[in-house]
């Protein structure tokens, strides 16, 4: 489940699946054909086990992609905006619960025309040349399945190569055609005699570590030692591993930068026609690795634990909130001022089954928590007064406009983002806690849009929309003249799986560059409908560079191995992220980003919380992590609230002195 689904299966798993045995949904037709742009009724019944239909009951339709397949107000009214294959899960909430699926197989569109992107102003005779080709569909959808016929009009000039790429061989003029399901687009190529005669190239430096950014310079002469600023330069690399049963591992840009997973001796080479030229450095194992040690926990073994918030009060003890999943309710408030005896020392109990988020002011006197599943329907949020969390009392609640459950808060300068049935947030005034009152919105209007979470800092909300990607929107910043009120977006960056579910800025003092990390979430294995057997996520953390706040483009990923991303945080170069059952990574991102962070070695530690007597005994499900002077603390779904401790480097003279 992914996308929107993900926030709809959530909030219906905490109700709980009851399958009835003599009970079941019988869809108007389990397979349906549509077009694009075809609006069509589906249908559902409850029906006995002899197949007559049962008294009328209330249906729930959805869509498990949201942005390609709408279905309007729940009602089963479906409108087809993408050619796919989609799944609509139809749901009767009425005691018992029931589930069924249809299958809707939207048909594509005949293609309109076929784009080949501007070429290099000059094409030089023994360099390849890549083609940016398009292919659109008559309903605008970009179709890259599509393979496109490419022909030379003459190939002694200029071959064709696999993958749309051009052979500049002599030179001369050439048009080439680029052809499918009869579009066609032609493009005339001017091959110029290579003035190239040699390149001059260096690195930045010649020595660093596995997961270290080396940048290359290269400059292309002529015969007469005259610099060819538009030469097409070609970067490759070569390498020898240190390790013997590793095999020498890296990412060179066409820009020039490299980086090396593994530690060894690496050439990296410029071409350009006939002429070339290399460097060769030094990777060295980048030897981060620190002990992490387990320090307390605060157990819940009666209910799934979801997120946490750890602060400091107002009497200057530490605090922490978690909220709770699919039970009745409960947030509950502890005293970690000793992280490793952490100490239950309040609660709260609201209308809800679940209590998905939980935050608190900066100035530590109010906490927000999320409702969904009400038992009236009326879900939002709930405002609790915590400068003294040891007697925590409700301020009061609000649902107005907040429908369909609230998945998602976040509090910054006395204002609460809040999400709306997972569509869109609102901007909450809370100056006065007891009355709050919206004063902005922020939705976008893409088909089928979906949000999943919020998050405010410096005035800038980065809300994550699923298939639309993050969302950069100044709510205060006045990079775009927004505020809480009118809230103005000004970048975003959307990636190919469209499952993202949370992000987290993050500025690297050193090179400058700004980055926003995004995480997925998706359960290709499924979740146990009661929630009580192991579970297992997948997804990864995408770094996206938006230095340049006009070309996002992702530079960096983390990945976990066999687990999925959840919440993160980050602190002093240092990201903290939970993995669900792959427990709580800690990551060097400090410096330049570019590739594969986990095969660089730049996971610092890692631990996974296993408690025989949690909720789901010895299953890890890692919520979410925080770090707070000096510890981790982090939220797991099967056990509650821990707190670990990340041991200091030893620096290697000490290390000399312990062997002695």
């Amino acid at each position: 489940m992914k996308k929107f689904l993900i926030f709809a299966f959530l909030l219906l798993l905490s109700v709980g699946f009851l399958q009835a045995q003599d009970l079941s949904i019988e869809v108007s037709s389990k397979d349906v054909s549509m077009n694009i742009g075809q609006t069509m009724q589906l249908g559902a019944a409850v029906v006995d086990a002899s197949g007559k239909k049962v008294a009328d009951r209330e249906f729930i339709f959805y869509s498990t992609n949201s942005r390609a397949l709408t279905v309007v107000d729940s009602t089963g009214m479906a409108t087809a905006v993408k050619h796919g294959e989609y799944d609509v899960i139809v749901i009767s909430p009425g005691d018992p619960q029931l589930r069924s699926n249809i299958k809707v197989t939207v048909a594509p569109a005949a293609i309109s025309k076929v784009e080949i992107a501007p070429l290099p102003e000059h094409v030089y005779a023994g360099v390849t040349v890549p083609l940016e080709i398009k292919v659109t569909d008559k309903a605008g959808f970009e179709r890259p399945e599509k393979v496109v016929k490419l022909t030379s009009s003459d190939e002694r000039k200029v071959g064709i190569a696999p993958f749309d790429k051009l052979i500049a061989k002599e030179k001369g003029k050439v048009m080439i055609t680029a052809s499918v399901d009869g579009v066609e687009q032609k493009l005339e190529v001017d091959v110029l005699e290579n003035p190239i005669a040699e390149i001059h190239l260096k690195s930045d430096m010649v020595e660093g570590r596995s997961g270290d950014v080396f940048t290359l310079t290269a400059v292309a002469l002529d015969k007469h030692g005259n610099e060819i600023a538009d030469a097409p330069i070609n970067f490759s690399f070569t390498g020898e591993s240190f390790d013997v049963s590793a095999a020498p591992s890296g990412l060179i840009t066409q820009e020039g930068k490299f980086v090396a997973d593994e530690p060894g001796l690496y050439v990296l080479n410029a071409t350009c026609g006939p002429a070339a030229a290399s460097v060769t450095i030094q990777a060295n194992n980048r030897n981060i690795t620190r002990q992490i040690d387990l320090i307390g926990q605060g157990s819940v073994n009666d209910k799934h634990t979801s997120d946490l918030w750890v602060w400091e009060g107002v009497d200057g003890r530490d605090y922490a909130v978690t909220g709770t999943w699919g039970s009745d309710g409960s947030a509950y408030f502890w005293d970690v001022t000793d992280p490793a005896g952490i100490e239950l020392i309040d609660s709260v109990k609201v209308d809800a089954r679940t209590v998905n988020d939980v935050k608190v002011s900066e100035d530590g006197k109010v906490a927000v928590i999320s409702r969904e599943g009400a038992s009236n329907r009326k879900n939002g949020l709930v405002i609790v007064d915590v400068s003294n969390p040891r007697d925590a009392k409700i301020i009061s609640e609000f649902s107005e406009n907040l429908t369909g459950g609230v998945h998602n808060v976040f509090i910054y300068q006395n204002h609460v983002y809040a999400l709306s049935a997972g569509r869109k947030y609102y901007s909450i005034n809370i100056e006065d806690p007891a009355n709050p009152k919206i004063v902005g919105e922020f939705e976008l209007d893409t088909p089928g849009h979906a949000i999943h979470d919020v998050w405010v800092e410096d005035g800038i909300a980065y809300s994550s929309n699923w298939s639309d990607g993050v969302q950069l929107v100044d709510v205060g910043n006045g990079i775009a003249g927004g505020t809480p009120a009118n809230p103005v977006q000004f970048a975003s960056y959307a990636y190919p799986s469209g499952s993202n579910h949370a992000a987290f800025p993050y500025r690297d003092k050193k090179t400058g560059k700004f980055y926003v990390i995004l995480g997925d979430e998706e359960f290709p294995y499924g979740l146990d409908p009661d929630g009580r057997k192991p579970g297992r996520a997948a997804g990864f953390l995408h770094v996206i560079d938006f230095t340049d706040l006009k070309n996002p483009k992702e530079v960096a990923w983390f990945k976990v191995p066999l687990a999925g991303s959840h919440n993160f945080w980050i602190e002093d170069d240092i990201l903290y992220a939970a993995f669900y059952n792959g427990g709580v990574r800690v990551v060097d991102i400090s410096g330049e980003l570019l590739g594969d962070l986990n095969r660089q070695g730049r996971e610092i530690a890692w631990i996974v919380p296993a408690d025989p007597d949690g909720y789901v005994s010895n299953a890890p499900f890692t919520w979410g992590a925080q770090p707070h002077k000096g510890h981790i603390f982090y939220s797991d779904w099967n056990s509650g609230l821990w707190s670990a401790k990340l041991q200091p480097v030893i620096p290697e003279n000490s290390k000399i002195e312990e062997a002695k």
